[in-house]
């Protein structure tokens, strides 16, 4: 497979004239209603920042302009990654978490911490968590915030039934920290925004190495089927040859009751997250970040419904910092692709939202 890219690199998200002008781990989406709707987490100072808020902005032109950035889910917590997915005729699901101030403070500085004294008890308790909020009226107003068990960085499917399934990671407030009861898990959101346990994944022993499965992002097939893709990484990983940052997939075929043993689609520094589309081609294509030099976004492809894939295209190198990924990809009218995805541009820049057109061909 060939990767052909239209146009240049241009910027959806960025607040330039601003300390506040970190953004990070976007969705992109079409709505109900033709427009794209892209999700993120900005006017951070840094990666980690008690100021981030998870914002949306839309585009009307297929992606040539874009509104600016407003504010969907703003806690007086640490509001990370932005998941969104359209489901039913005009509802739309934005998602995100956040962790405890006792963990922000391990990265705060002088002003965040002044920020972070001022957080309540109360407050804490009632915001912290994985966390989503609900549009009925194709995102223009959204309802109240709730909480989910488990988090994703794109967030759930909607199943042939109308049900949306969120296949996610166990919410931690600590973020990485290693627990025994952690693992990928499914659950139904009912229509009153409870959630249902529906099945369990588990963590993935790597030949011995105890690692942590998060972050995955499933779709489903004609047949029902559902594919999921899921980051296993080492818990503190880095540049030792022993870290381990790929991408295992797994399916089950009785709505997330049931899952097959995963299996490994990438090398052991693949990369990762993943975020999979389905072409109108019938290709499932499958974009994830890869933090090793020189940093890029991937891309690979099933033509089998995911019994195999053709993997590591580069649609983007990056060659400045490994704080670069969460790409996720929207098919356009013409059958062309836009991929967005988080990176620093150059090394005295911040991260900001960019995005890239491409096709492909064989």
């Amino acid at each position: 497979m060939k990767i052909v890219k239209i146009g240049d690199l241009t910027t959806v998200m960025s607040n330039a004239d601003s300390k506040n002008n970190y953004f990070a781990w976007p969705t992109a989406t079409r709505l109900q209603n033709g427009k794209i709707a892209v999700v993120a987490s900005g006017f951070r100072r840094r990666h980690i920042c008690p100021f981030g808020k998870t914002v949306i902005a839309y585009s009307s032109d297929e992606g040539k302009t874009y509104t600016l950035p407003a504010p969907v889910i703003d806690t007086p917590l640490d509001d990370r990654d932005g998941g969104v997915v359209p489901f039913g005729d005009k509802n739309v699901i934005v998602t995100s978490f956040n962790n405890k101030v006792v963990f922000q403070r391990q990265y705060a500085d002088s002003l965040d911490n002044a920020y972070l004294d001022t957080i309540t008890a109360e407050e804490e308790e009632k915001y912290l968590g994985a966390t989503f909020r609900i549009s009925n009226d194709y995102g223009i107003t959204f309802g109240e915030i709730h909480k989910s068990p488990v988090t994703s960085p794109h967030g759930p499917v909607e199943l042939p039934d109308g049900r949306l399934l969120w296949v996610g990671r166990t919410f931690n407030p600590m973020d990485i920290e290693e627990k025994d009861d952690e693992c990928v898990r499914a659950y139904i959101i009912n229509p009153d925004c409870t959630m249902d346990f529906v099945g369990e994944i588990g963590n993935i022993d790597y030949e011995g190495t105890k690692t942590l499965s998060c972050e995955p992002h499933a779709i489903v097939l004609d047949d029902g089927t559902i594919l999921v893709h899921i980051r296993v990484q080492t818990f503190y990983f880095g540049k030792d040859p022993k870290t381990i940052f790929t991408i295992f997939q797994s399916e089950s075929k009785d709505n997330g009751k049931t899952w097959t043993k995963p299996r490994q689609i990438l090398k052991q520094q693949g990369g990762a997250p993943p975020h999979i589309i389905r072409h109108s081609s019938g290709m499932l294509i499958c974009t994830y970040g890869y933090r090793q030099t020189p940093y890029g976004i991937k891309v690979m492809f099933s033509e089998d419904n995911g019994k195999t894939w053709d993997t590591d295209h580069d649609l983007y190198i990056n060659y400045v910092s490994d704080d670069i990924g969460y790409p996720s990809t929207v098919e356009l009218e013409d059958g062309s692709l836009l991929t967005v995805f988080y990176a620093r541009t150059a090394e005295d820049k911040p991260c900001t939202i960019e995005q890239q057109k491409w096709r492909f061909e064989k």
